[in-house]
């Protein structure tokens, strides 16, 4: 089997604009795993937020490379590669390429593989960009289609921003991703409020690893642990401070941990939600196997996007239907 990675680059349809960086243009990986005769795909976007970078993982897949040319008997599956790098995003693209090219190989779905059901449409959140408190009311009153809908919050001027967005759409179901940016003497308050709006659930309010109080108040609503969770090993340090997971691939590195770690949250009374980076529709097609158990699904990725690959995901009135046109898996 030969495998190789490249980049590629993808201008977004507006800025997308979280509490701590914005990017106009995704820089995603792409592997390709070859047997000669079929070739499996698989995508990841690396992020600063968990040390990595193009460059690094280039690098992280060129030492796998060296590795299994100089090992004859190492033999890579989506088992052995789990021990051979750590989760992140040269894991992905490559655990998702070897199944996509099993899949291939044996004329057999990826969810048949894992002794799954048959993959549904499953209805996706849409994410509105941090931005001034009237700007995102107006971005998410445009928004069709969509039974939730995502707010990337930043701390100062939340309070205002909810306040805003509720009024332009009283009913709409929110929930809202903080990326880390609030802090422990706002968050009660902060908690209080978005309540009282009828947020449902609040993603990582708080820094990774500044968590802790979130064991000591009270949950007026869900709080999603996502900076905080990365693999299924993480899932002990979790309990008491957080009532969901979300689960991504970019973070589990791959579908292989994507599904121990599922599985294990389930086991674990926790709720689950499925999640994406920025990317294009190879990207997002693994994910569709986590979703069809979780209670959230955000793989609103493409949507995004200024354009997707030509053969994309649908999507339509909110949901988002599983590869039909060999995508993926």
């Amino acid at each position: 089997m030969q495998l190789q990675m490249y980049s590629e680059k993808w201008a977004l349809d507006t800025p997308f604009v979280i509490s701590r960086e914005s990017t106009s243009c995704q820089e995603v990986l792409v592997v390709e795993a070859t047997d000669g005769q079929f070739t499996g795909f698989g995508e990841s976007s690396p992020t600063a937020r968990y040390g990595e970078s193009v460059q690094s993982v280039m690098a992280q897949f060129g030492t796998l490379q060296k590795r299994l040319q100089d090992d004859p008997t190492l033999i890579l599956t989506p088992q052995s590669l789990q021990t051979l790098l750590r989760p992140g995003a040269a894991r992905n693209a490559i655990d998702c390429a070897l199944w996509d090219l099993l899949s291939k190989q044996q004329n057999k779905p990826v969810w048949q593989q894992l002794g799954m059901q048959a993959l549904k449409p499953v209805d996706t959140v849409f994410t509105i960009s941090l931005d001034r408190p009237q700007d995102m009311a107006f971005a998410a009153k445009k928004v069709q289609g969509h039974a939730v809908l995502k707010l990337k919050f930043g701390g100062t001027g939340d309070i205002e921003r909810i306040a805003a967005i509720r009024d332009a759409l009283p009913d709409q179901r929110l929930i809202i991703d903080a990326n880390e940016a609030w802090n422990q003497s706002d968050l009660e308050q902060f908690l209080d409020v978005m309540h009282q709006h009828n947020v449902e659930m609040v993603e990582q309010p708080l820094p990774a690893g500044q968590d802790d109080i979130l064991s000591s108040i009270e949950h007026p609503m869900m709080i999603c642990a996502d900076e905080s969770c990365h693999t299924s090993r993480d899932l002990d340090a979790l309990v008491g401070k957080y009532d969901m997971v979300n689960i991504k691939l970019d973070k589990t590195g791959g579908i292989t941990e994507a599904m121990q770690l599922l599985q294990k949250a389930k086991q674990m009374n926790f709720e689950v939600m499925v999640g994406c980076m920025v990317g294009t529709s190879l990207a997002m097609a693994p994910g569709l196997l986590i979703a069809q158990q979780t209670k959230y699904v955000d793989l609103d990725g493409p949507l995004l996007m200024g354009r997707d690959r030509d053969n994309a995901l649908k999507y339509a009135e909110g949901l988002v239907y599983p590869s039909q046109q060999g995508l993926w898996g």
